[in-house]
């Protein structure tokens, strides 16, 4: 009896691991997409500092409060806000840029606080 009901928990699991499958892939596909039209885009580069990022792309739309710099291991991180793109910043000096997704979970960081 307990080995039946190991077998069917397994193929329960196994179920929905292949029925979530479809999903993975989308969601795979969807950062494919995103990753290659980010190649496309003239996006600030890593180690460009604010300054730089400003001169050449003008000021952004919204600069976030300043996170994190309560220690060494959690250095003070900026984030700017474009029509296109955000860019997160250490200290002074660009670490990634990203597209502002249209599917909105980049608009309202405040939101998640």
């Amino acid at each position: 009896m307990t080995k039946h009901r190991f077998s069917l928990a397994l193929l329960g699991l196994l179920v929905v691991g292949f029925a979530a499958a479809p999903a993975f892939a989308r969601g795979d596909n969807l950062l494919i997409h995103r990753v290659q039209q980010e190649k496309g885009m003239n996006l600030p580069a890593r180690g460009m500092s604010m300054a730089q990022v400003e001169k050449r792309y003008g000021a952004p739309q919204r600069k976030l409060a300043p996170r994190g710099g309560d220690s060494a291991k959690h250095p003070v991180i900026n984030r700017w806000d474009y029509a296109q793109f955000i860019v997160y910043f250490e200290k002074n000096h660009v670490i990634h840029a990203v597209l502002n997704t249209p599917a909105g979970n980049n608009t309202n960081p405040s939101a998640m606080n």
